[in-house]
């Protein structure tokens, strides 16, 4: 889920969060770094999972799996680099949607803590309050317990309580990581938008730059403000897992590592932006930058979107020479969906082609040639048809012409870290099914 509503935290409230979190004797026994399994969402081990469910290449969540509270209660969320809050529904819940898995219940749990109004924490979601929040809530009594709304642009959302609750996680390696205090959002009032018919929806776990964010509670404990992912193709059997990296161990390091500064932004302060100076196809370059404009194109590195979304002054040079490129045996076509507004070319085959090569470039130097099997995907609304990766939309609160999206597609086969200490964003072309 990509295209979150961000918020500004400033360095000093940044500060507050990073040491206030403290590590039970698991997480200080792994030596600074783990690995956990990301689930994909047509996966057998997911909760979505049905026995004659296809394979859809055009959904980019990932799902993880871990416990809260004590005693554990498991909770299957969806990974999220959009967002830093880790959220789940709670018991007792005033407006909570239909669930098939049990909700938290928040009494049972002999770990659970609350936060209160004049605590350090509650400040971090101060701008995040729900609708009806009266102004003097907290100034009244500072003892009354924390309150958050969030909001996504799915038209999602959870609202309830700011909370401290231990979370349990199973590394790759078969460890058991705990992490005692973790902030989290008990929600009792939550809707999940047009995902509501799932009924599968258990919550989200935030790996976004905010922080609230999951990556950003561990830092202090884990070796450092950082993390990698390496995600498998979307064509893979899906009950082969990607993995996630926390800390020492996910550096993006070797042979072929491609790295270029994190930016910072007040439209997407929680996300991972890059700057991405044009695209070659082919031969022929493409820039990303209007020659009427004086401004740096934008792109948010996002797993959870699946396709790449650029403006139309990128997509129409870029598709004219795709389609130029392929073999015309392939039948390219453009294809609008006005339904969902959204601009891709398409070619009559379900066989990906090895040709054309195209290679993004970032500020800084860096060159990542992208593969066939990242550039191409079968679509299910084509019976399968191979489409190109990359596409035109209209997204609502971004501006158009100077950003985008680096989708989940283009990530396959790529060990992605992000080091929020150095603010570097580093690409790695990499086997993920054996990494």
């Amino acid at each position: 889920m990509g295209t979150h509503c961000p918020f500004v935290i400033t360095i000093f409230l940044f500060g507050l969060v990073y040491h206030s979190v403290r590590a039970t004797t698991n997480i200080n026994n792994i030596n600074g770094g783990f690995s956990a399994h990301l689930i994909r969402k047509n996966s057998p081990y997911s909760p979505w999972y049905k026995h004659n469910m296809r394979t859809d290449e055009t959904s980019g969540e990932h799902i993880m799996k871990f416990s809260m509270g004590t005693p554990p209660i498991d909770i299957y969320a969806i990974a999220d680099t959009g967002s830093d809050l880790l959220w789940t529904q709670c018991q007792p819940c005033f407006l909570c949607y239909k669930s098939k898995h049990a909700l938290f219940d928040r009494r049972k749990s002999s770990t659970f803590r609350n936060i209160t109004c004049g605590a350090r924490e509650c400040r971090l979601v101060a701008e995040r309050k729900p609708a009806n929040y009266p102004p003097n809530y907290c100034s009244e009594d500072h003892e009354k317990p924390c309150v958050y709304h969030y909001s996504y642009a799915d038209e999602s959302y959870s609202e309830g309580l700011l909370v401290k609750e231990t979370i349990t996680m199973a590394s790759t390696t078969g460890v058991v990581v705990a992490v005692e205090d973790i902030i989290v959002g008990c929600g009792i009032k939550n809707d999940v938008g047009h995902n509501s018919a799932t009924r599968n929806e258990m919550g989200m776990i935030g790996f976004g730059r905010g922080p609230l964010s999951f990556v950003s509670q561990i830092a202090p404990y884990v070796g450092g403000n950082r993390f990698s992912h390496c995600l498998v193709p979307a064509s893979t059997d899906p009950i082969i897992e990607s993995k996630i990296y926390f800390g020492n161990g996910s550096e993006v390091l070797g042979e072929g590592v491609v790295s270029t500064p994190l930016v910072d932004t007040k439209e997407f302060s929680n996300n991972y932006i890059v700057i991405a100076e044009g695209i070659t196809v082919g031969n022929e370059f493409v820039s990303f930058t209007e020659e009427t404009m004086d401004m740096k194109y934008k792109m948010v590195v996002d797993s959870g979107t699946p396709l790449s979304i650029v403006p139309r002054h990128i997509f129409d040079p870029v598709i004219t020479l795709v389609k130029k490129m392929v073999d015309p045996k392939l039948e390219p076509i453009v294809v609008f969906e006005e339904e969902i507004n959204l601009t891709r070319l398409c070619l009559n085959s379900m066989t990906i082609p090895e040709e054309p090569k195209v290679t993004i470039h970032f500020e800084g130097g860096g060159k990542l040639q992208l593969m066939a099997d990242q550039l191409f995907y079968n679509e299910p609304e084509y019976d399968n048809r191979v489409c190109f990766a990359m596409v035109y939309k209209d997204v609502e609160d971004v501006t158009s012409e100077n950003y985008g999206f680096f989708g989940g597609h283009f990530q396959g086969n790529l060990l992605v870290g992000f080091d929020m200490d150095k603010k570097v964003a580093s690409f790695k072309p990499t086997n993920c099914l054996n990494f």
